[in-house]
This record gives C-alpha cells, sequence and structure tokens, in this order.
C-alpha cells in the first residue's frame, strides 16, 4: 500500500490523505482507541442536527493507529482569511456570531454537560492556581446554570473553514451540552487570550492581534442579537472557564497570561 501524505499535524492527531474525497484523522499511538469512538459518536450526532458540518465515516486502524474517516472539505480556515483579509473583520465575525448561534439552537441531550466537563477541568489544573483561585472557580461553577443547548467546546475561526458551498464547523471532540452563556464565554477567551498559530506568518500575527478587539466586539454583538444572554451570565462562566483552560498546558507566555487574567479578577463579583 502506498503511504499516505499527511495533510496536517496535532497535537492529539494527523490528518491524512485517505480514500477519494476522504481524509483520516490518524490519532497518535499513545491516545486511547475510545477517543476515536468517541468522537465518531459525537461528530453522528452533529451532522444528524443538519449544521454544516464535514460528513463522518468508519472508525479505522492504520498502522496499529485509530483512525477516524472524514469527508474532505477544501477551502483555508476563518482565521486565515482574516489574517490576510483585515478589511474583512467586520463581516467575519458576524459570520462566527452566526453560526456559533446556529449551533446553540440545537439541542443535544445525549452528550456529557459543560459544567461537568468544566469541573473535571479545574481538577487538572488545581495544581497550577492559587487555593484561592481554584476556590472561586469552583464556587462560581457550581453556582451556574445547566442546559440541554448543544456547546463546541472550541468554536474559533480557525475551526471554521470557508469553502465554496459555505462555512463548514470542524473538530467537535470537545462537544457538550448545556448553557450557551459557557461556550461563548469559552470563545470569548480564545478570541482575546488564545495563541495565533505559529504558521501564520509574524507580520500577520501583528495584523491579526491588532484586529482581536473588534472582532470580539461584532462578534458577541451579532450573537446577542440572535441568541440574547444577559452579559452577565456571560462574565459568570467567564471565571472557571479561563481557569479551566490552564488544564490545557498551554505555552509559558499563554499561561502566565491566564493566571495575570485570573489574579486581577479573582476578588470580582
Amino acid at each position: 500500500m502506498a503511504e499516505r501524505r499527511i495533510l496536517a499535524r496535532g497535537a492529539t492527531a494527523d490528518i491524512l490523505e485517505w480514500e477519494a474525497g476522504t481524509v483520516l484523522k490518524w490519532f497518535r499511538e499513545w491516545m486511547p482507541a475510545r477517543t476515536a469512538a468517541h468522537e465518531a459518536e459525537i461528530s453522528r450526532l452533529v451532522q444528524q442536527s443538519g449544521l454544516p458540518v464535514p460528513a463522518v465515516g468508519d472508525l479505522v486502524t492504520y498502522e496499529g493507529r485509530s483512525g477516524l474517516v472524514y469527508q474532505r472539505v477544501t477551502g483555508p480556515t476563518m482565521l486565515r482569511v482574516l489574517s490576510s483579509n483585515p478589511w474583512r473583520v467586520i463581516g467575519l465575525a458576524r459570520q462566527l456570531a452566526e453560526l456559533h448561534a446556529r449551533v446553540h439552537g440545537v439541542t443535544a441531550p445525549q452528550l456529557a454537560s459543560v459544567r461537568e466537563r468544566f469541573r473535571h477541568k479545574l481538577e487538572e489544573a488545581r495544581g497550577l492556581m492559587s487555593g484561592a483561585i481554584y476556590e472561586r472557580a469552583s464556587a462560581a461553577l457550581a453556582g451556574l446554570p445547566d442546559g440541554e443547548a448543544l456547546c463546541h467546546g472550541d468554536f474559533h475561526p480557525d475551526n471554521i473553514l470557508l469553502t465554496a458551498d459555505g462555512p463548514v464547523i470542524i473538530d467537535w471532540p470537545d462537544a457538550t451540552r448545556g448553557d450557551p452563556a459557557s461556550d461563548v464565554a469559552r470563545t470569548a477567551l480564545l478570541l482575546r487570550m488564545g495563541e495565533v498559530p505559529q504558521d501564520v506568518p509574524l507580520v500577520m500575527r501583528w495584523t491579526i492581534d491588532a484586529v482581536r478587539r473588534l472582532y470580539h466586539a461584532v462578534y458577541l454583538r451579532r450573537y446577542q442579537q440572535l441568541h440574547p444572554i444577559p452579559p452577565e451570565r456571560i462574565r459568570a462562566w467567564m471565571f472557571p472557564v479561563v481557569a479551566a483552560r490552564l488544564a490545557e498546558r498551554r505555552p509559558e507566555a499563554e499561561m502566565q497570561l491566564i493566571l495575570a487574567w485570573l489574579e486581577r479578577n479573582l476578588k470580582a463579583n
């Protein structure tokens, strides 16, 4: 069998060329086989909702590693388009909000709770934060509402592909069900503190940083027009969502940015 070409590399999986019109998400050797099965289950559920997502295929084993076949979707990410066309910031931010509101219009009672997901992440990150931050984040999380809306869990412009047939939302393994405000807070975190991918040229990285605040403001305003949520509820989710980000072991500069934000906001109501 001819060697499969690697199209992209990630922390937990590579993307390989597969059969005609498909790719293989090829999980790393140390990832348990249940990871691929869990992602397949979520992806099929999301596909059935009618959202614009890649079609999911079979679970396979290739060279001893688990894999999941997906429809091959061609197009640049929204982040790439934004980085090279910063004058499109308002339209792209509105499009992100419109897609996010569509996601939250879907109910997903079969999925795990978003509040439980953040509780587990806080436990994982407990040693990376002060006791005061952990107690504040845990108490805030315990007082927040649950729900049954579909939450993507990692919704940002690098997970939107802009294809000739319209935008496609990718990367669903962190999907849960719960309060949409938690997902909006997570997106706010990623837009405000998320690291720009290293393969983006330096000049473009500066441009992205310059438009980031405007992008976030337009996104939030448009989202609220389509799916109104009390701003104070989004703010209430921010502290536990930001604290839980520490569990993801981000680059040192981003970890320090997160800790500084948490310390500044520790005593806020």
